[in-house]
This record gives C-alpha cells, structure tokens and sequence, in this order.
C-alpha cells in the first residue's frame, strides 16, 4: 500500500469515526460549536493513527522517539568534539537540547508540507476542513517531541544538570511557541506546495542551510558579528537558545526575549493562517 493510500484510509477511518459516533453527535446543538469539536476529533484520531502506523511491526516501537535523539548526540558529540574542538561545558547536553527542539520544526513543518496534497482524493470526495492536515502532522510531531524529552532528562541526570526553576512556566511556553510557529510554517508551506511542487525539493535544502544557521552544534560566538547579528532574525536561535537557558544554564530568559519569541510565533501563524485561507478554495482544481 501507498504512503498516499495509507494517509488517505486513516483519514477516512477517523472522519468515518466521528460520524458513526453518536455520543459525539449529541455534544452540542451550535453549528459552530459542533464543528470545531468535530474537527478537534478528527485532529486526535489522525494523530493516534499516525502515531501507530509510525511504529507499526516496530520492535522497539516508540522507545525509539527516546533512542534517536541519543544515538545522534553520540554522533555529533563525538565529531564535535575531536574534529572542532568546541568547548563547551555539558556538550552533549548541548547537542541533544538543540537537536530536538530543532527536528520537532522540521519534521513537523516537512510532514505538513506534503499533506494537503497526500490527502486529495479525501479532498475531492468529502467536505472537512483542509486545515486539519498540516495542522495534524505538526501535532503528531508534537508528541514525539514529548517522549523525546525522556533523552534529554537521561542526559541531564548523566551530567547532574538541574533545569531553571524558572521551567515550570518556560518549558510549557517555548514548546507551545514552537508549535504555534511550525503550524504556521507549515500552513504556509502546505498551501503554496499545492501550487509549487517545486516546494517539495526546495524545502529540503532549505532546512538543511537552516539547521547549519541555527547555533546546533557549535557555539554563536565562533561566527563572524555580521553573521551573529544576522542571527538575530532566525526564530530557531531565539527559541534553542531560551530552551537551553532554562534546562541547562539556569537562567530567566526574561520577559522580552519571550514577548519576541511569541511575537515571532504569532506572525508566521498568522501569515500562514491567511495564505491558507485565502488559497484553499483552489485546493481542489490543482491536487
């Protein structure tokens, strides 16, 4: 069976569950209220499926969410290490934190990327919000972004790192500016993908010269002051950087830094809101 096929039966699957469902039928009388449960339904069903087709004849299954992040930290730590010489206090600690705020962007926004088109033949046969499918990739990504959080409190254990007491409110808060940052991103993406296929090579390459311009592996201060000033308008550093400040260095990004990291967040969804909105009533005639 197809990737396409796949998506599109999983779809259905959840949009049949919701029909069928007659407690959910009887949630409310409002016609808008009815439909935003019934989107946020079908959101959760399309998450859980994906989780289990990810991890489906797996035989670590989701304990590879955990692995990958650790396997790659011993890769790069290694490279890092010996071949740049970069020093850094807790490396590793470093790496790990970066890498998987920066792959929980990526992997969300590339997954949405594909995802209105992935769906067409849904698209074309029922009436359902198309907004649901990038959204519904981040979201997925979003949860192994959690489990990967499993890594990165194995890694602070090893090196006796006590995250800021100020992460109890600031950790709940850069992820979900994250994810409202990648959902824009990806409704962006997703929509002008539809029109552009040239989209889907492109993205690629573009979010590899983004991951080298994000601070991953390397300290910001080894770049020249043009490109660390430059940096400054590359929402990934802001967010690695504030992730990094609570879980490793202990310190209160403080109240701008955070106003900037929303306000980056709230731009790009609104930007990519808008586009979607506006182009998805041509959805049809180009998937």
């Amino acid at each position: 069976m197809s990737e396409e096929t796949q998506y599109t039966t999983v779809v259905s699957s959840a949009y049949v569950a919701v029909d069928t469902d007659a407690a959910y039928k009887q949630v409310t009388q409002n016609r808008s209220g009815n439909e935003i449960k019934h989107n946020w339904f079908v959101l959760k069903s399309l998450v859980s499926k994906d989780f289990k087709l990810k991890y489906r004849r797996s035989v670590l299954g989701v304990l590879w969410s955990v692995l990958n992040p650790l396997l790659m930290m011993v890769i790069l730590a290694i490279v890092f290490t010996y071949a740049f010489k970069f020093q850094i206090e807790n490396f590793p600690l470093y790496l790990i934190l970066g890498n998987i705020l920066f792959d929980f962007m990526n992997r969300g926004t590339t997954g949405a990327l594909e995802s209105v088109i992935a769906a067409q033949s849904l698209i074309k046969k029922i009436r359902i919000s198309k907004m649901i499918f990038p959204l519904e990739k981040v979201s997925f990504e979003l949860v192994n972004f959690a489990i990967s959080l499993i890594a990165a409190a194995v890694v602070m254990a090893v090196f006796r790192v006590v995250p800021s007491i100020h992460a109890i409110w600031a950790l709940p808060f850069i992820v979900v500016v994250t994810t409202i940052f990648a959902m824009g991103l990806g409704l962006l993406i997703s929509a002008l993908a539809v029109f552009f296929r040239d989209m889907m090579h492109l993205w690629g390459v573009l979010m590899t010269a983004w991951m080298y311009f994000t601070p991953l592996f390397y300290p910001v201060e080894v770049l020249p002051d043009v490109v660390q000033q430059a940096m400054w308008f590359n929402p990934m550093y802001h967010y690695v950087t504030y992730f990094r400040s609570i879980m490793m260095w202990n310190t209160n990004p403080g109240g701008v830094e955070s106003l900037l990291c929303l306000g980056m967040a709230l731009v790009t969804f609104l930007v990519g809101f808008l586009v979607f909105r506006k182009l998805q009533s041509k959805f049809i005639l180009y998937v």
